[in-house]
């Protein structure tokens, strides 16, 4: 399947590191629904940002997975080839 790195441009007011991990928690307990594989994630605290590494069969599959988890969508979603 393809990868997906995904980056959240902003983090929500307030949010902090655990969030994030309450939120990729959210994403792995329904990414089966979608397909997706979501492999890993970084957190940029200071500059608000968040970047996910997901294994998916399409962009939308990995944007619908976010959406219904936890409504945080990505700005951006790049199709990556690791290397």
């Amino acid at each position: 399947m393809p990868l997906f790195m995904d980056v959240h441009q902003t983090l929500p007011e307030g949010a902090g590191a655990d969030d994030v991990a309450a939120a990729h928690q959210a994403d792995l307990e329904i990414q089966g629904k979608y397909k997706v594989n979501y492999i890993n994630y970084w957190v940029d605290v200071t500059g608000g940002k968040v970047f996910c590494l997901v294994d998916a069969p399409d962009a939308d599959a990995a944007a619908a997975c976010h959406k219904e988890a936890h409504g945080l969508l990505a700005d951006e979603i790049y199709p990556v080839i690791q290397g």
